[in-house]
């Protein structure tokens, strides 16, 4: 991106921009080059932001639904008019491939026109409370009230959407917010900072502070911060978790999502659909498809199918319209997938492609039988990684699906209305995709996990829901 290229940029803190201090140099993560260098901000500045936001929070729960959704929309409308340069940080600090990038822009488009919506809807209820003796005479409301400042932490692997669904809900909500963006990937929060603070959001309400973890475990432990809202990794998520005392914390930590393809499914859509879910975004997303599950009696022919999928994606450079996987997030994360891989071929899996790393480039990889307890199977490679079984009855593709520590989302192709109930009933996640990849998720739907996969729902309406509370008024005639 030339206009980042070699460039400084500050944070945001209170709305305004702040340069100076201890410096972060950002990535591009194709090329391995310095392509900015952000500001680091300190505790001194986090507990400034903080204090900010807990004065601000007057201003914010006193905004007309209209004012927040007129908000909403000019962000919507700032980040639509400067889409090539939301798309060329995605690329660039992100290695994401073009196509994905682009997808990215116009989701998080998605996000602040859904939380517009979401404004001008009611938020409460009236109830008459006659329907026992006891209550002749009463009458009760209930509505939906701001908690106040939201603490935000966010992943590198999508930088500005996942940004935007905390950020979003916490608009229209009336909730100020901090966050912090993930180290490797701050340019895109950044620059949605620019857009936030052209518009009419009160400026001490918002802050975007690049941060040492150890410093940013501050939005855990203040308790002016009325909520915590983090994505990333369950060993981080739920120690924050442990030291937020009372505050409201919503965790979205990944998984190793389930594939179940059985006979009376579409294989060469399925195949097609489970090598994008698998390795778009070079398997770094916590809804990747990782274990693929199919019907003996298909298994050859899915099998077949899904190596010529994969075949067919364009692995390279991220800058083309044509590729569909590029780097992952750094040479390390590469390496670390690699050994994982070689333990399974130790233990007996067959590699059926792929298998191969070029710095951080990890070729898109299918491996058959891979034992259970192959960190493969049983743990997140967050990777571009598939690991493909056979089943023989339903019953047991169910069985060996839940057989994990993780619970986000699971696939399941079928045409059999009784199994799609079935797996809808008998799942242990919080989402169930029927006739598609468990990497599907649109910005209206609740998204979130069971066990090791977090509390709580993200999807915009939810979100509100985490970022308020229920207040009841009672009245007697």
């Amino acid at each position: 991106m030339a206009r980042m290229a070699n460039a400084t940029m500050g944070y945001w803190l209170a709305g305004k921009r702040v340069e100076g201090g201890a410096r972060l140099d950002v990535l591009n993560k194709q090329s391995g080059a310095a392509m900015a260098s952000v500001s680091l901000a300190g505790a001194g500045e986090i507990d400034a932001a903080i204090g900010a936001a807990a004065g601000a929070f007057a201003a914010t729960r006193g905004l007309a639904a209209n004012d927040r959704e007129q908000i909403l929309r000019a962000i919507a409308d700032g980040i639509a008019a400067r889409r090539g340069e939301f798309v060329a940080a995605l690329i660039g600090e992100g290695g994401k491939p073009r196509k994905y990038a682009e997808v990215e822009v116009g989701r998080t488009i998605d996000t602040f026109l859904e939380a517009a919506r979401r404004t001008a809807e009611a938020t409460g209820e009236y109830r008459a409370l006659d329907q026992t003796a006891r209550g002749r005479g009463y009458r009760a409301v209930w509505r939906r009230f701001p908690l106040g400042a939201v603490g935000c932490i966010t992943p590198f692997n999508f930088p500005l959407n996942l940004v935007a669904h905390k950020v979003a809900p916490a608009i229209a909500a009336g909730c100020p917010f901090i966050v912090k963006p993930a180290s490797t990937t701050p340019l895109s929060a950044l620059l949605l900072g620019e857009v936030i603070a052209a518009g009419a959001w009160p400026k001490a309400a918002f802050s975007i502070l690049p941060s040492r973890a150890a410093d940013a475990e501050r939005l855990a432990t203040d308790e002016r911060v009325a909520v915590l809202s983090f994505t990333g990794s369950a060993e981080v998520g739920w120690k924050l978790r442990a030291k937020a005392g009372r505050k409201r914390v919503v965790l979205e930590l990944g998984g190793n999502a389930a594939a179940i393809v059985h006979g009376d499914a579409d294989l060469a859509e399925a195949a097609k659909r489970c090598a994008v879910g698998g390795f778009a975004q070079a398997g770094q997303s916590c809804i990747s498809v990782q274990r693929i599950f199919v019907e003996r009696t298909v298994y050859d022919e899915f099998r077949r199918l899904l190596v010529a999928a994969t075949a067919a994606l364009k692995v390279g450079d991220t800058g083309l319209a044509e590729t569909d996987v590029g780097p992952m997030i750094c040479e390390d994360d590469a390496r670390r997938v690699e050994a994982w891989v070689g333990e399974a071929k130790a233990a007996g899996a067959r590699v059926l492609s792929g298998g191969v790393r070029r710095g951080a480039i990890y070729e898109p990889t299918i491996i058959e039988n891979a034992p259970p307890a192959a960190k493969v199977n049983c743990c997140e490679v967050f990777g571009p990684v598939v690991t493909l079984a056979a089943y023989e009855t339903f019953d047991e593709a169910l069985g060996r699906a839940n057989d994990t520590t993780f619970g986000l989302q699971a696939g399941v192709f079928t045409r059999d209305i009784g199994r799609v109930w079935k797996a809808y009933e008998t799942l242990d996640v919080g989402g169930v995709i029927i006739n598609d990849v468990p990497t599907f998720r649109v910005e209206n739907m609740p998204y979130g996990g069971v066990k090791q996969s977090g509390t709580g729902r993200e999807g915009v309406r939810f979100a509100i829901e985490d970022y308020t509370e229920l207040k009841t008024l009672v009245m007697r005639d």
